[in-house]
């Protein structure tokens, strides 16, 4: 092999390595993903039980399968909101590898491209855990809800 095409070797080898590194970061996100997928499916079809048993029922133990309707589409919610932060996540992450392997075939600095495309990964899979966290929250409050505080309502009128 001639030096010039070593460099050029030794060059994709290094590009490979940057580019690999965020791998590990969307299999965590992958993993993410899945939990919050169970909990989604969870939250799902313990609704669609309670929605399917709700005629039956009357007086007080209504009112609280209604309540905990009310609670489980906002778990709902919550969850695909960290579902849709967990995946722009990956994507960005993606962006990230291609950014990073493309650097080494082109003479532009893309160094501030691939660090702002880290931030916003981080930031958008920071914001899916805070969701995660919240909806773990919900979650166990519905099933021992004398465990938790409760938040005190501000009449705004």
């Amino acid at each position: 092999m001639t030096p010039l095409t070593e460099t050029h070797v030794a060059a994709i080898t290094h590009a490979i390595q940057l580019a690999i590194a965020p791998v590990f970061l969307l299999t965590a996100i992958g993993t993410v993903l899945n939990a919050l997928i169970t909990r989604l499916s969870r939250a799902v079809d313990r609704r669609r039980q309670v929605e399917e048993i709700l005629p039956a029922y009357e007086g007080a133990t209504r009112g609280a399968l209604e309540v905990e309707l009310g609670v489980l589409a906002r778990r709902i919610v919550i969850t695909m909101r960290a579902i849709v932060l967990a995946v722009c996540s990956a994507l960005l992450v993606c962006l990230l590898i291609g950014t990073a392997f493309a650097a080494a075939f082109v003479s532009i600095d893309l160094s501030r491209p691939v660090a702002a495309l880290f931030i916003l990964a981080m930031v958008a899979l920071t914001g899916s855990l805070l969701f995660f966290l919240r909806e773990v929250f919900l979650a166990a409050q519905s099933v021992h809800p004398n465990a938790w505080p409760q938040p005190t309502r501000v009449d705004r009128t």
